[in-house]
């Protein structure tokens, strides 16, 4: 029997927080986890011919969870943070690969936070029904990836975060 070949798929989310005079205030870069769903799914694009989505949204989470491989979109968790002023999840607006990476670093997705929250950490979505609508976990979509920060991060009234998402893939060169 051949033994499988890794190959790695991986990335951070690099999180800032700034209070309404624009200073920061904490900042966090966390490794993430990509479950079952998301490598599925990115098989099921690449080499089964899988209906592409095309657009995925950033969503910050407020409870102390560790992502799983058995997460999904539909029982994700984590609790999706919905208390942001903008009307539909933040959408990840990433740049063409490059060097084996894709990311958002010149387009961070943007967060007007309108409540006292605590954040644990973050993750990517995409598909399925009204993708779009904020705390929305209806089947048929896909969670790519979460990740939980080192500690939970305490955010309030007018504080904006800003998230760079960066993927990667890899070889293991086996």
């Amino acid at each position: 029997m051949i033994e499988q070949a890794p190959f790695k798929v991986g990335g951070y989310f690099e999180v800032e927080c700034y209070d309404k005079k624009g200073d920061l205030k904490w900042s966090e870069v966390a490794k993430n986890l990509v479950p079952a769903d998301g490598l599925d799914h990115i098989l099921d694009v690449v080499l089964h011919g899988a209906t592409q989505i095309t657009t995925w949204y950033v969503v910050p989470f407020e409870n102390d969870h560790s992502p799983a491989t058995s997460d999904s979109y539909a029982t994700p968790g984590f609790t999706e943070c919905t208390a942001y002023d903008e009307a539909n999840r933040v959408e990840y607006n990433e740049a063409a690969a490059d060097g084996q990476s894709i990311t958002n670093s010149a387009n961070k997705a943007s967060f007007t936070i309108n409540a006292t929250k605590t954040i644990y950490g973050a993750a990517l979505v995409g598909g399925g029904t009204n993708p779009s609508v904020k705390g929305n976990a209806t089947s048929g979509g896909v969670l790519l990836c979460e990740a939980q920060f080192t500690s939970s991060k305490s955010v309030e009234d007018d504080d904006t975060l800003e998230v760079t998402y960066t993927i990667s893939a890899a070889d293991d060169g086996a």
